[in-house]
């Protein structure tokens, strides 16, 4: 048994298609395949089904999930302490946070989080809404930090997981201002978000929850909510963006709306930690939040 091996079934779990795993494992297909199938032999059962549409947890599977992924977060979890032990680690936070909220929502939040408690050092790893939830959950950092919507739940289990509200923003369609639609009913140019991507998954269930959404042709995606910002001023179509991060934007006026009002979605920024103890200092800087 491998603890490499839990990591691979917890990704396979979390995104359910062995290629988007094995990227986020860093390794190629055919040898992420090779380690899944290895655990499945270990186990001495079938963890996941494979189907052309991708690989879902057998019952097997699901009664596995919960045990792996809190054993792999205490194995990092007893070596973050034996750092700390021997004073390698001590009194520095681990944070995961996606990319738009650490360039403009961290840095303020955590100067406000210091009046009440100074930090020493602080490890930030930003990346996409998989990755960082992939970092939580194998215990590579003890927060997370990420836009949250009550209909779009995070992928992992909500009872492994405490969180905290610690700020608030808007996801607003908006456009370069030259930008005028054809009339008609010729879809809207959508800058959209990839897969990978939190605010993607908060866009999308919005969309679904309405009875007659706009007609969109996505005409380019990524994960970055700063990259469809850049293209939304380059006038190639028009995106859901973070009010904090286009605020500048938008006073300037070379942001304006492509929807009105009724399309505006109110998010959560969430800070998010395993219901596990965690350092000394770690717990003592979540109490004071």
């Amino acid at each position: 048994m491998e603890l490499v091996w839990l990591e691979d079934f917890n990704a396979l779990a979390q995104s359910g298609n062995f290629s988007r795993a094995a990227e986020l494992r860093h390794v190629t297909q055919p040898a992420f395949s090779r380690r899944i199938r290895a655990l499945e032999t270990w186990v001495g059962v079938d963890l996941f089904d494979r189907t052309t549409q991708g690989a879902t947890l057998t019952d097997a599977g699901r009664h596995m999930l919960g045990s792996a992924q809190e054993m792999t977060r205490r194995l990092y979890q007893m070596r973050q302490e034996a750092r700390e032990v021997a004073g390698k680690e001590a009194r520095t936070l681990h944070f995961a946070a996606t990319h738009s909220l650490s360039f403009t929502f961290f840095p303020g939040w955590v100067r406000a989080a210091e009046r009440s408690s100074p930090i020493e050092a602080i490890r930030l790893h930003s990346d996409n809404m998989r990755v960082c939830e992939q970092m939580l959950l194998g215990g590579d950092v003890q927060f997370l930090l990420c836009h949250q919507h009550p209909d779009v739940p995070p992928q992992f289990a909500a009872q492994s997981f405490h969180s905290k509200v610690v700020g608030s923003d808007w996801l607003m369609p908006l456009q370069a201002q030259q930008i005028e639609h054809s009339s008609g009913t010729e879809p809207l140019s959508l800058l959209g978000y990839t897969a990978e991507s939190g605010l993607g998954r908060i866009v999308s269930a919005r969309l679904r929850q309405e009875a007659s959404p706009p007609s969109l042709h996505t005409v380019f995606s990524s994960h970055l909510a700063a990259v469809l910002l850049s293209m939304a001023l380059e006038g190639k179509g028009f995106a859901w963006l973070p009010k904090t991060l286009a605020e500048p934007e938008i006073a300037s006026g070379k942001l304006v709306r492509a929807l009105d009002e009724h399309w505006d979605i109110p998010v959560e920024i969430r800070l998010f930690r395993p219901t596990m103890a965690l350092s000394a200092f770690a717990e003592e800087f979540w109490a004071k939040l």
